[in-house]
């Protein structure tokens, strides 16, 4: 398992699907997953750290977590097949819970969680960076600096 970060989501144009890419701390890898427009929005509101007027749905799921006396340990991305990634939950009470990617990257920036993927995942679908790349991902940063939540569409 390799150890990854959350560099944002973003809008792939012209789809209009949001993307989520992960970039492997110690390599050269990027990991793009495509997600839905409603998982796009929490993965931005907890990276800005949003503050909302009510819980959203991953926040909820961390106040559950944390009420039934546990703690989200890792989120280990694990498998992909067709283009679907699959992902699970491993609390520090060592249950282990089978969630979407998506979902589980949302939770782990709320609880300060640990995302690793498997290496097969990176080999089979992430991508090498080039300089070029590089700095076209410094101006995805930048992008993120300037985008909201609401960019993505509907909220929860």
């Amino acid at each position: 398992m390799r150890e990854v970060e959350v560099i944002g989501v973003r809008v792939e144009m012209p789809t209009n699907q949001p993307l989520v890419l992960l970039r492997e701390l110690e390599g050269n890898r990027y990991l793009p997953i495509w997600i839905g427009a409603v998982e796009a929005s929490a993965i931005a509101y907890a990276q800005q750290a949003t503050v909302t007027a009510r819980p959203l749905t991953h926040e909820l799921m961390q106040t559950i977590i944390e009420a039934l006396g546990d703690d989200l340990a890792e989120v280990r991305i694990l498998d992909v097949h067709d283009g679907v990634f699959f992902a699970s939950l491993v609390f520090a009470s060592g249950a282990e819970v089978e969630a979407r990617p998506s979902d589980s990257i949302a939770l782990a920036l709320r609880a300060g969680a640990k995302i690793v993927c498997a290496e097969d995942v990176l080999d089979a679908a992430g991508i090498t960076s080039t300089s070029d790349e590089d700095q076209q991902i410094e101006k995805f940063r930048e992008f993120l600096d300037e985008v909201s939540p609401e960019d993505f569409g509907e909220t929860e």
